[in-house]
């Protein structure tokens, strides 16, 4: 650490008598020659100028890109990277390392630049030149418009604002867990702290400050928010659209508040404030740093820095005062290259201490010593499966799915140590149930694995994908809620599917059945967006049986989040369900010889399906029925097994289920389903109301088959019946 505060360069340009603020400048290229040289510059002012030059070359070079941030957080990334964090550019998955999470996820060049200042391996120069390329003839680079956590010194997928500091709690809430579940006096082998950026607008976001309340709640006093306070949005200034004391309200959130007055030269003001704050104990903390958006340039401090290229007379300016050519693109000097890639040394022998450390604890606490290198190498949920496979579904006859779920769940809990859940308040509706020790939370413990989220659903499913996204395989989060509330929680859904983040959402309450709450809480139209949803595995099951199938699927997926939707209400009897065909997709559970009609359904629907189909069968057309669990697995099938279950010979497929059909036409002929919202009322009157019980069935199918006449059914078209 050095030991003496560096002199800022506003300082200095005000020693030579060259402006008064951080905003006014040299009137002329001479007029900087004359006055400023890098030797005038201390290395942290000379690391900050080399820094912003070099994102100036990245703003340009195709035509301009998200700079102002970026720019402006210049000396809080030296800061950092220099003289705060923890981390090993030559091991960007070293476990113990601290974690970065850009929340400002547009100011993505901030983190490709210092990812190759300090050494990250795979971030060079020619990398940095593919930012806002247009990208032809199939190029391919790392250096997105927004970070994507598959590339090294990415913790995780960034871009829509907010979703970043839900992340980040996930992050630290895991930290947390791991400390209290496995140091031990004298060996601290887990010690990684959390950096996170935001900027004004993350803080707006509802996603961020659900996230906020939680982490002051849980006093995660290893999480520090960075907050590059520039007071300019994409429209203006901050003024214009927000002006509450943002200091007040996070400590009115249980968080501590340290304030930075000069974050746009003065790094050993940052590095004092990162200290102090990791000294602070009981609340997260917030750092309100005060920067300047596109510092230095002519736009500086107005929306119009936000975004697009920087003029060339400011770039010029900048590249003399640092010592460079002023018409030199994409240099480094090398002055400045060696302090930063010292970092890469530093972090090897951090590394290497930690290995050391834990070869002496695993001699020390040989059990917890494997538990703890288990952790790390990932869980193997094979013993959940060898449940899974063993466990009689005779027990779940008639129940809920929901009630299933819940009893599944707590025959694995404790075979898989990764698995943290939480609720969003209606756990007990969900059937998910803990016990007081599983708490996770200052009051009873940080090793527990169950964290009640409290009514914050966005949040709840931000953080989940932080805590798996904290080390492949370490953490196999659950979030619970009803089905509808999923919509709250959709963007943070999204990202991890995104992301490939492997989460269980546990979606209960997932059709009109939920009954007299209306239909404010009946997501007719919900199954669509999940369904449509890339690297989404979302499963209907029908019962027991397939709730446990559905289980074995997604303890199995390392490729993404999976969804189970589950109802509230007891099921009949459905024939032939199969836990080993839920990874089919889509199976049949009733046959004919040579249908002239086939039903496919799922879910709490199917077993008015089969008792329709069993009245079609004895009323002379032979139906068949298929159970459809999830459409994606049945994708990913062959079309001959698909062609199987679904001919595609004309004759008529109907599919039937309480939703809106969207999802349904790519299979079927024709579809009953929902048209409108659903209907406060008990399940029974509502099934008859919509047409979904066994006669509405009977009825819409009869009239079906009598408009066909026989008829090739795909020639015809789908329809809505």
């Amino acid at each position: 650490m050095k030991a003496s505060a560096t002199i800022s360069f506003d300082r200095l340009l005000q020693k030579e008598g060259i402006g008064q603020d951080a905003n006014e400048k040299p009137q002329s290229l001479e007029e900087g020659v004359r006055t400023t040289n890098s030797h005038s510059c201390d290395e942290d002012t000379l690391a900050v100028l080399s820094l912003r030059n070099l994102l100036f070359d990245i703003c340009n070079q195709n035509g301009g890109g998200h700079g102002g941030s970026a720019i402006g957080m210049a000396a809080i990334g030296v800061a950092l990277w220099k003289y705060i964090m923890r981390y090993n550019p030559s091991n960007p998955e070293w476990f113990d390392r601290d974690r970065f999470v850009l929340s400002n996820g547009h100011a993505a060049m901030f983190l490709y630049a210092i990812n190759y200042l300090v050494g990250y391996d795979a971030w060079t120069l020619e990398e940095l030149k593919g930012y806002a390329s247009p990208k032809p003839s199939g190029f391919k680079t790392m250096a997105y418009g927004h970070p994507e956590r598959e590339f090294p010194g990415i913790e995780v997928t960034t871009g829509p604002l907010g979703q970043g500091i839900a992340n980040a709690v996930g992050f630290a809430m895991a930290s947390k867990q791991l400390a209290a579940q496995y140091n031990r006096p004298g060996y601290d082998v887990v010690k990684a702290r959390i950096y996170c950026m935001t900027g004004d607008g993350c803080l707006m976001e509802g996603v961020a400050l659900e996230a906020i309340s939680l982490a002051g709640t849980l006093k995660l006093d290893n999480l520090v928010l960075i907050y590059d306070n520039n007071q300019v949005t994409c429209d203006g200034p901050l003024e214009w659209i927000n002006t509450e004391d943002i200091n007040a309200k996070m400590r009115a959130s249980s968080w501590d508040v340290i304030d930075v007055p000069d974050g746009n030269y003065d790094v050993q003001a940052i590095v004092s404030a990162l200290n102090h704050a990791s000294n602070l104990r009981g609340k997260p903390i917030m750092i309100n740093i005060r920067t300047t958006i596109g510092v230095d340039t002519k736009s500086a401090g107005t929306a119009k820095a936000h975004h697009g290229s920087i003029d060339t007379e400011s770039i010029q300016l900048s590249k003399i005062r640092a010592g460079q050519e002023p018409s030199s693109t994409h240099s480094v000097p090398g002055r400045v290259l060696a302090f930063f890639r010292e970092r890469k040394a530093y972090g090897e022998r951090l590394e290497t201490n930690w290995k050391t450390l834990i070869q002496k604890y695993e001699t020390m606490h040989p059990d917890i010593g494997t538990a703890f290198r288990n952790r790390r190498a990932g869980i193997d949920p094979s013993a959940c499966l060898q449940v899974l496979s063993n466990m009689s579904a005779y027990e779940f006859d008639g129940k809920a799915t929901r009630e299933s779920n819940g009893a599944i769940l707590s025959k694995i809990w404790e075979l898989h140590p990764g698995f943290f859940a939480g609720g969003a308040d209606l756990v007990t509706s969900n059937k998910v149930s803990y016990t007081p020790s599983d708490v996770y939370h200052p009051s009873v413990s940080y090793s527990g694995r169950f964290v009640r989220y409290g009514i914050r659903e966005h949040a709840m499913a931000g953080v989940a994908n932080g805590l798996a996204a904290y080390n492949d395989g370490t953490f196999l989060p659950i979030t619970a809620t009803f089905f509808m509330f999923y919509l709250y929680a959709a963007p943070s859904v999204r990202m991890g599917a995104l992301s490939k983040l492997p989460v269980i959402h546990i979606a209960t309450h997932d059709s009109f059945a939920e009954g007299q709450n209306g239909p404010t809480h009946q997501p007719v139209e919900l199954d669509s967006l999940y369904r449509a949803m890339p690297n989404f595995t979302y499963i209907r099951p029908c019962d027991g049986e397939e709730v446990i199938g559905a289980w074995q699927v997604a303890l199995a997926n390392r490729d993404g989040p999976t969804m189970l939707s589950l109802g509230r209400d007891s099921v009949g009897h459905i024939p032939a369900t199969d836990r080993y065909k839920v990874i089919l997709g889509a199976y049949i559970i009733q046959d004919v010889p040579r249908p002239k009609l086939i039903l496919i359904s799922c879910g709490t629907n199917l077993h008015y399906t089969v008792s329709a189909a069993t009245h079609m069968s004895a009323a002379g057309t032979p139906t068949r029925v298929v159970s459809a669990p999830c459409l994606r697995l049945f994708d990913a099938q062959s079309q001959e097994y698909r062609d199987s279950v679904l001919p595609r010979d004309g004759t008529p497929v109907v599919s039937i289920e309480e939703y809106v059909a969207t999802t349904w036409a790519r299979y079927t002929t024709a579809s009953i389903g929902m048209t409108g919202f659903g209907y406060s009322a008990a399940k029974e009157s509502s099934y008859e109301r919509f047409g979904l019980n066994t006669d509405g069935i009977i009825k819409r199918l009869t009239a079906y088959l009598g408009d066909l006449k026989g008829a090739n059914a795909r020639t015809m078209g789908w329809r809505q019946l």
